[in-house]
């Protein structure tokens, strides 16, 4: 059985974006660990988002293509319940030696997990829409 690490650097064994001599600790974390799991696990997101919408009462799939953006974003700004869940799942498949990074500069990294996770979930809003 493979160590929970191995395991880990396996499944994400890219980055996605630019790492290089000059590239700053924080976006090189973005890059190396943030959107790999990002890719991971876009189809749970998806479905954590469609359950979301669906206990607000449907309202989100009445709503205008500019205005489900809209309401994605302000959904994981300001649930504080739904961000949570969705920094836990990304969270969950850091390394020890990510999750110290993190620790480290958490405010500044945490501001980055949810905007490049807004952004994941509007570029998708047709996904989301199907249910």
């Amino acid at each position: 059985m493979l160590e929970r690490k191995s395991w880990l650097d396996q499944i994400k064994s890219e980055s996605l974006g630019v790492v290089n001599q000059d590239t700053g600790s924080e976006e090189s974390f973005q890059n190396v660990t943030l959107r790999p799991i990002l890719k991971l696990q876009n189809e749970l997101f998806i479905e954590t988002f469609k359950n979301y919408a669906i206990k607000q009462k449907n309202t989100f799939f009445d709503l205008a293509p500019d205005k489900k953006e809209k309401y994605i974003e302000n959904a994981i700004q300001k649930d504080l319940k739904l961000r949570n869940i969705m920094k836990g799942m990304i969270i969950a498949l850091f390394t020890i030696d990510e999750y110290k990074n993190y620790i480290n500069n958490s405010s500044n990294l945490n501001k980055r997990m949810m905007n490049l996770l807004i952004e994941r979930l509007k570029s998708q809003v047709m996904l989301i829409d199907n249910y």
